[in-house]
């Protein structure tokens, strides 16, 4: 009970807080008209959360390259999770289903972060794209390579990223598109 009264009055701030940057530009890089208009990919909540899951997987991975990082990564990923909980609830879900359908968006970005460690170019990448962003429908094969190109130039701009500016970054590379 103590340890719930404290966090109540808690005066310093919350340290995820300061991955709260990255996160919004983690968002406004999934959000960018080119995936959808080019792309293909449906502009609708799910497009939108497949979108946000693919690039939080790049940016993940690229943190798990350094281990002193691990913690921007956990940050980063309660980030994502208290933004779908509002996100919810904002469309009008309950506390009921809210915790089922984190935990569904938790597993999703799970098997996400494996499956988007395929290489750049290659059929397992396409593979995971169609899977995720078109739900396995038919995507358009010019939105694919759109896609495709898009995912590599990201995935190399954050290469060229020291992993301690990128937890530190407000943008993205190629963002600014």
């Amino acid at each position: 009970m103590f340890s719930l009264l404290r966090g109540l009055f808690r005066s310093e701030p919350d340290p995820r807080e300061a991955r709260r940057p990255l996160w919004n530009a983690v968002v406004a890089t999934a959000r960018m008209p080119h995936w959808y208009s080019a792309g293909g990919v449906p502009d609708t909540l799910d497009g939108r959360f497949d979108m946000i899951s693919l690039v939080l997987a790049l940016v993940l991975h690229r943190i798990d390259q350094d281990p002193d990082q691990a913690l921007a990564g956990v940050q980063l990923t309660e980030l994502f999770v208290d933004d779908m909980d509002g996100q919810m609830r904002q469309i009008g879900f309950g506390d009921m289903v809210v915790g089922k359908q984190i935990g569904r968006m938790v597993g999703a970005l799970g098997g996400r972060l494996g499956a988007y460690r395929a290489a750049d170019g290659s059929s397992e990448l396409s593979a995971a794209l169609v899977r995720n962003l078109w739900r396995g429908q038919d995507a358009p094969e010019a939105g694919i390579a759109h896609v495709m190109t898009e995912v590599a130039k990201l995935r190399a701009g954050l290469a060229a990223m020291p992993v301690d500016a990128l937890i530190a970054a407000d943008t993205l590379p190629g963002q600014g598109r």
